[in-house]
C-alpha cells in the first residue's frame, strides 16, 4: 500500500507545477493553514492544485515521511518540496520564490482582475 500511495504523490507532484497537498479543497479549505497557503498562491497568478487529504491518513503518513516535514500544508514546486508559508513566505521577501516561478512557468503570470 505505502509502494501505491508514494507511486500517487510522485504522479500528482509530476503532474502540477505548484501543487499544495492540504486540509480541504482550492474552493473549500478546511483549515486556516491551507486556506493562507491558497490565499497566498492565489497572489502570483500562476495555476495551482490541492489535493485533499484530510481524511486520508495514511497519505498524509506517506507525505511526512517522502518529505521529513510533519505538519500540513506540503507545497510542492517543480517536482520539489519547499515546506509551507513559513519557509515561502521569506523566499517571498527576498526575491527567491519570483525567480523560482518564473522558472517554472517560463513567463510572467497571467494578468488578474480584482473584483471589489
Amino acid at each position: 500500500m505505502t509502494q501505491d500511495l508514494r507511486a500517487e504523490i510522485d504522479r500528482e507532484v509530476a503532474e502540477n507545477k505548484i501543487l499544495i497537498y492540504g486540509k480541504g479543497t482550492k474552493t473549500m479549505p478546511r483549515c486556516g493553514f491551507t486556506l493562507e497557503t491558497i490565499e497566498f498562491f492565489n497572489r502570483f497568478g500562476y495555476p495551482f492544485e490541492v489535493v485533499d487529504v484530510l481524511e486520508n491518513l495514511e497519505k498524509r503518513e506517506v507525505l511526512s515521511e517522502m518529505t521529513n516535514w510533519p505538519t500540513l500544508p506540503k507545497v510542492f514546486i517543480s517536482g520539489k518540496f519547499y515546506g509551507d508559508t513559513d519557509i515561502l513566505g521569506p523566499m517571498e521577501s527576498s526575491g527567491e520564490l519570483a525567480e523560482i516561478l518564473g522558472q517554472t512557468f517560463g513567463a510572467a503570470p497571467p494578468p488578474t482582475i480584482q473584483l471589489h
